[in-house]
């Protein structure tokens, strides 16, 4: 049994490791921290993260809650045919342990709970947050085919999702920008194709469009009814870019006879240094255009862990945001036909620390904390103050 996937030595290799959500790719160089074992003619492997976490806020809007985000994704490879198959699922517990439906996160807003809108904290993840089956084909030269079906899955759109970057796998919470960059990684009936030719690979998706709604046990099904394309370069072991746009089918159920046109751009970088250390940078732009009323929301984020000394983690994630009236209405049900309007924009300042406390085999444990402050714009600070901040304290575990 191996106890880590080392770096991959080509594009086509990381891709064909698929060790992130759908078909997102990191920089060749990037470590993948799972279990791996042999039987007959599968390779099967399991990677994951859980997070027991207690956050504390200030702000009149603020709360403190006891949580756990966490995820696992056992997945099973072999040749078949002239190719290679993959065959992943990727699960969740946050249903259970993420109670009321939400974790508090000062200033983020996006989907519902006991139907009305979600203020000022996260969703959970599904319980089943991915199941599909990839299929990759030489055909010649530097050239691969690659295919993947998933009734729920990751379309080709956005960046590597924040829970599978490296650069925020020590953070146990979610990102401002999330319903801007890669809110999508969680899609019904995604149907891929993608071609990768040396450092360079387009994608072509088909999904259906709606977010998961608020039953999170639950498996939702629907039409193939939104698309998007995704281009990735990697020129070199440790540079990943992506450009992808979409245009995403009602998407909100809060509003929804609006469609969504969305675009992003990221640059990730990674580079492995000695005594087992590490570090991951990317770079995001988010941005999603309601139709038809042609409002804007723009996100920046720019986050980064380095790994030294094998068991220690500094991180930090920095973002700017635009956020909508939705948010200062609370959790309160909409008005009828009510429009979103702008409210100005947030910056959040994250650092944290973490340490891997002892060799329990096959498993890394560490404890940790992040400290974020917070600078809302003029519209917003009668409601949550001019200096809001938020602390996690936090034990991780993943297989390692």
């Amino acid at each position: 049994m191996q106890m880590q996937m080392g770096p991959a030595d080509t594009f086509t290799q990381e891709i064909q490791a698929h060790t992130t959500s759908g078909t997102s790719a990191q920089p060749d160089s990037t470590p993948a921290p799972m279990l791996m074992t042999m039987h007959s003619n599968w390779m099967l492997m399991v990677h994951g993260n859980a997070f027991l976490a207690d956050t504390q806020q200030t702000s009149p809007r603020g709360e403190d809650k006891l949580f756990s985000t966490n995820w696992v994704m056992p997945m099973a490879q072999r040749a078949w045919g002239p190719g290679q198959l993959t065959l992943r699922t990727m699960l969740s517990l946050e249903p259970a342990t993420v109670t009321g439906r939400q974790y508090p996160l000062l200033f983020q807003q996006g989907e519902t709970a006991y139907g009305n809108p979600i203020a000022d904290g996260q969703h959970p993840h599904d319980f089943v947050m991915e199941f599909g089956a990839l299929y990759d084909l030489h055909l010649g030269g530097r050239i691969l085919l690659s295919f993947y079906v998933a009734p729920v899955g990751d379309p080709a759109i956005g960046p590597t999702a924040y829970p599978h970057r490296e650069s925020a796998i020590e953070s146990p919470v979610g990102t401002l920008g999330h319903h801007q960059e890669d809110s999508t990684h969680i899609s019904d009936d995604v149907v891929t194709v993608g071609v990768t030719n040396g450092w360079l690979r387009l994608e072509g998706s088909g999904f259906h469009g709606r977010e998961p709604n608020e039953h999170r046990w639950q498996v939702q099904q629907g039409a193939i009814d939104s698309w998007s394309t995704r281009l990735t370069v990697q020129p070199g072991k440790n540079w990943s870019a992506q450009y992808s746009y979409g245009r995403l089918h009602s998407p909100e159920a809060l509003f929804p006879t609006s469609d969504q046109e969305r675009m992003t751009a990221s640059v990730m970088y990674n580079r492995p240094s000695s005594n087992n250390g590490n570090w991951a940078t990317t770079l995001v732009w988010g941005r999603t255009l309601d139709l038809p009323d042609n409002h804007i929301e723009n996100s920046y984020l720019l986050e980064s862990t380095l790994r030294f000394r094998s068991r220690n983690y500094a991180f930090t994630r920095i973002e700017d945001v635009d956020r909508t009236s939705e948010l200062l209405r609370g959790e309160k049900p909409l008005p009828p036909n009510v429009a979103e309007e702008p409210a100005g924009r947030v910056q959040a300042y994250t650092f944290g620390y973490d340490r891997d406390l002892g060799r329990i085999p096959h498993l890394a444990t560490a404890l940790g904390a992040q400290v974020t402050a917070y600078i809302p714009g003029s519209i917003l600070q009668p409601v949550y103050g001019i200096d809001p901040m938020g602390v996690v304290i936090f034990l991780r575990i993943r297989p390692r």
